[in-house]
């Protein structure tokens, strides 16, 4: 995946087949956009999008892919990369993923619980791995974020430094689906506290957080995922994806 000076990720996440965003990763909060992933996914193409997050969220909380043929039908249609993320915590489930095509993965529980399958994958798939760190309060969530470890975001970073990982993607969950603007500063703190390249997540509201982060593209942020912002109409997609490649 050739970097530009700031990936914009538009993100579809997936609930019962259905294009949802979540308030604070909480599935009973869930919006639902749209019943057509594969649409939503062609409409993020058609406005120039080179990247796609996609998370199955029904399997992030199952550890298991749930909505697994819906991914790969966005994944069989969409031009670009697609990053996809959500129940992967086996080195079968790693395999059954590039083989249908993605790009690159997630992985998050599992970066916790099993850490030599970040390793193996990296391995077998290199510049093919991202690192889900997701943070309550500065603490890794695990689990579909429905629990807090005792283990600091940079520490689980620092652990896969020399892993062979493409990336670190840093949620805060706090802020996630929120509009609250993204935390920038603990993002750019990460990126500064570690030597992995960091995607940002989480809150992103406007045009100003692309910004923001395009700006410090050069402390290490790769990229940014965003979501509701997008489906909203509170962010143009076109206008971001001019701002990051500036």
């Amino acid at each position: 995946m050739e970097p530009l000076s700031l990936i914009v990720f538009p993100a579809i996440d997936l609930k019962d087949g259905q294009v949802v965003r979540l308030a604070k990763g909480d599935m009973a909060s869930a919006t639902v956009y749209g019943e057509d992933p594969v649409a939503q996914a062609l409409r993020f193409a058609d406005a120039g999008a080179e990247f796609l997050h996609v998370v199955d969220l029904d399997g992030a909380f199952a550890g298991h892919g749930v909505n697994a043929e819906v991914v790969a039908a966005i994944v069989a249609s969409f031009p670009g990369h697609v990053q996809v993320g959500g129940g992967i915590r086996t080195m079968a489930a790693v395999e059954q993923w590039f083989g249908r095509g993605v790009s690159r993965i997630v992985i998050g529980t599992a970066a916790l619980t099993d850490p030599q399958l970040v390793r193996d994958a990296a391995a077998a798939f290199p510049g093919g791995i991202v690192v889900g760190v997701d943070a309550r309060d500065g603490f890794v969530a695990t689990q579909g974020w429905s629990e807090v470890s005792d283990v600091t975001v940079v520490d689980l970073a620092r652990r896969f430094e020399d892993a062979g990982v493409a990336a670190l993607l840093f949620t805060d969950v706090g802020r996630d689906g929120m509009l609250t603007g993204c935390n920038i500063e603990a993002t750019v703190d990460l990126a500064r506290a570690q030597s992995l390249p960091v995607i940002a997540s989480g809150g992103v509201k406007n045009i100003g957080d692309i910004r923001m982060l395009a700006i410090h593209a050069k402390d290490g942020i790769e990229g940014v995922i965003t979501g509701r912002a997008l489906y909203d109409g509170r962010l143009d997609l076109a206008a971001a994806l001019v701002i990051a490649a500036a």
